[in-house]
C-alpha cells in the first residue's frame, strides 16, 4: 500500500498530505530557481495533481506564473513558504521536497538546467546532468 505523506508551510497555516507515488526528483540550477530559493537549486518531486489533498489553509496558498517562463511557485500568503502547485499545463503537481514532513521513497534522480547553474554552486554529484528539463 502507498504510504501518504503530510507537508505544512513554516507558520502551520497551510497542511496537506499527497500520496508517496512520485515520478521525479529533479534539483532544479535554472535562474528562476535560484532567485526562488535563494540558493544554488529547488528540490522538487513530480506527481499526479490527483495525489494531493489540501487538509487545511488551502484559501493561504498564493500561486505566481513567470510571464515568459514555463515556470510557476505556490507560496503561503502568511509565511512565503513554498508550496505544492501545477504546473503551467495542469498536468502534473510539483511538490518542493522541503515541504514534507518526512522523506519520499524516491532518490534524487538528476541535476536540471545545469547550464544555468551558479557560478559557485557544486553540481559534482552522483545523478544524471541535464542542461535543461529532461525529456
Amino acid at each position: 500500500m502507498e504510504k501518504t505523506l503530510t507537508g505544512q508551510c513554516l507558520c502551520g497555516q497551510v497542511v496537506f498530505t499527497v500520496q508517496d507515488h512520485f515520478k521525479a526528483f529533479y534539483q532544479c540550477h535554472c535562474k528562476q530557481c535560484q532567485q526562488l530559493t535563494g540558493t544554488a537549486y529547488a528540490s522538487n518531486l513530480f506527481t499526479e495533481p490527483a495525489n494531493i489533498h489540501w487538509q487545511s489553509g488551502g484559501d493561504q496558498v498564493a500561486t505566481y506564473e513567470h510571464p515568459e517562463r514555463s515556470f510557476s511557485k505556490a507560496f503561503c500568503k502568511h509565511c512565503g513558504s513554498a508550496l505544492p502547485f501545477l504546473n503551467k499545463t495542469k498536468t502534473a503537481l510539483i511538490v518542493p521536497a522541503g515541504c514534507l514532513d518526512e522523506a519520499a521513497s524516491i532518490d534524487v534522480e538528476a541535476d536540471i538546467f545545469t547550464d544555468e547553474a551558479a557560478c559557485w554552486s557544486n553540481t559534482d554529484s552522483l545523478v544524471k546532468r541535464f542542461p535543461g528539463f529532461p525529456e
